[in-house]
């Protein structure tokens, strides 16, 4: 049917009901793209990936006063620490110092954590052996400290390679947890706990006359 001006058809008779589904269909569309855009985030050139191989655990009693310390190293020397977080593939991803920095915040107010923890992440495979030690950085009880260690080896399941406990019982002990071997693949080839100090790679820096890291250049702190 022509218009009065016999230019165009007649529009159809108004439908708000199809106007309605149509919209809605719209949002519903947007909505989809959004959650596409959340879960697939755009790639970016040197993103790393966080994903560890190893994780390493030590902890002591809750609320424990003493400040204790764990260090790893890897085959290439690297060790990471509390004054250095990031060795290599190795990272500390918490320093504890024995409720002196083991607080919470909520709502604004700090709130004591009882948890006494710190724990170093492998990232990366490299061959050779690992030395897992625990040192006695301050001690206020006058009393041996139980310290356990666990290191867990996580792709592509999760495997406990060593979970022992130990004793600590004076400021500047240093013990070895556990020393464990890779090889290229990343399979677990010796587990054994002979002694090897960590801390003295620090001390001979300090018998040179210099406060510093040789690897690293990060001034150390010595009990």
């Amino acid at each position: 049917m022509m218009d009065d001006f016999g230019l165009y058809p007649r529009e159809d008779a108004f439908d708000p009901f199809g106007i309605m589904l149509f919209k809605a269909l719209q949002v519903v569309a947007f909505l989809f793209f959004l959650a596409l855009l959340a879960v697939s985030p755009e790639s970016k050139d040197g993103k790393i990936d966080s994903k560890a191989e190893f994780i390493i655990t030590m902890d002591w009693p809750d609320n424990h006063p003493d400040d204790l310390d764990l260090f790893v190293q890897d085959p290439a020397g690297n060790i990471a620490w509390y004054r250095h977080r990031e060795a290599g593939f190795l990272t500390l991803d918490r320093d504890d110092r024995g409720g002196v920095n083991d607080f919470i915040t909520v709502n604004g107010r700090k709130i004591p954590s009882p948890i006494r923890e710190e724990i170093v992440t492998v990232r990366g495979i490299l061959a050779g052996e690992y030395t897992v030690n625990v040192s006695h950085f301050q001690a206020k009880t006058g009393q041996p400290v139980p310290v356990n260690v666990k290191v867990q080896k996580l792709n592509p399941t999760t495997q406990v390679i060593f979970d022992d406990k130990l004793f600590v019982d004076h400021t500047g002990a240093e013990k070895t947890a556990v020393r464990f071997t890779l090889d290229a693949e990343g399979k677990v080839i010796d587990v054994e706990q002979r002694q090897k100090s960590l801390l003295e790679t620090f001390r001979r820096t300090w018998a040179n006359g210099s406060d510093r890291d040789p690897k690293t250049g990060v001034r150390m702190r010595m009990p």
